[in-house]
């Protein structure tokens, strides 16, 4: 069994830490997955909220890469809760999608619920659905994908890569909306590149970029000379 890949701390103070998690690595204990998790990584850091996920805010799927904000503090943990819940918490995203979107710049505005035959699944429509929108704009067309900078509105589960498969364009690599492994890539094209958020405490905004990881930069590379 491979080791759970160490995420990076990029920014600590007595409220906050910002974090670059890698791909591979679960943010919070859930009923369906029991090994290591952020929330074991970072143990003691963490503080506020829900004592299962201490310090979660927000959070990335397990093979989505890049940044995240955690809290240390009660107060904290509320206050950015807050922000994520008031849209004011800007997550930008870096993402690979097969084929070419019919625009330069566009938004997904459809609801995302439960896929009822596979729970796992995220879909338009589906069980419970609530509003997300998803903002795109293509970075550069290649051979036969669209390379994205793309901005969530609403942060649901799954949702830049429900609402990609939804349109036609499901992201490269990914194995369960997607043709799954291309250009070396067992997980999905998905990096969180940009994090922008408002101190609790000081009321300093914050921002945070993350450059792609080497597998995802790898397997851009490949398709542009595809």
């Amino acid at each position: 069994m491979s080791a759970v890949p160490a995420a990076e701390i990029v920014h600590l103070d007595e409220s906050l830490a910002v974090i670059d998690k890698p791909a591979g690595l679960v943010v919070h204990p859930a009923p369906s997955h029991r090994g290591p998790t952020l929330v074991d990584q970072l143990a003691d850091l963490l503080g506020g909220g829900d004592p299962e996920r201490p310090g979660i805010v927000h959070r990335l799927d397990k093979d989505t890469s890049g940044l995240l904000v955690v809290a240390r503090t009660e107060q904290a943990q509320r206050a950015l809760s807050e922000q994520v819940a008031a849209r004011e918490v800007d997550r930008v995203y870096l993402a690979l999608a097969s084929g070419h979107l019919e625009s330069r710049t566009g938004t997904i505005d459809a609801p995302i619920g439960r896929e009822r035959r596979t729970r796992t699944r995220m879909a338009v429509s589906g069980a419970g659905a609530r509003e997300a929108r998803t903002h795109f704009t293509v970075l550069e067309l290649l051979p036969a994908y669209s390379y994205l900078e793309v901005h969530l509105e609403t942060g649901r589960t799954h949702q830049i890569r429900a609402h990609f498969a939804a349109i036609g364009h499901p992201l490269v690599g990914d194995p369960t909306y997607g043709k799954g492994e291309a250009y070396g890539l067992d997980r999905q094209f998905l990096h969180a590149h940009r994090l922008a958020f408002t101190h609790p405490t000081s009321g300093e905004r914050l921002e945070f970029t993350s450059d792609l990881p080497p597998d995802l930069d790898a397997a851009l590379e490949q398709a542009r000379r595809r």
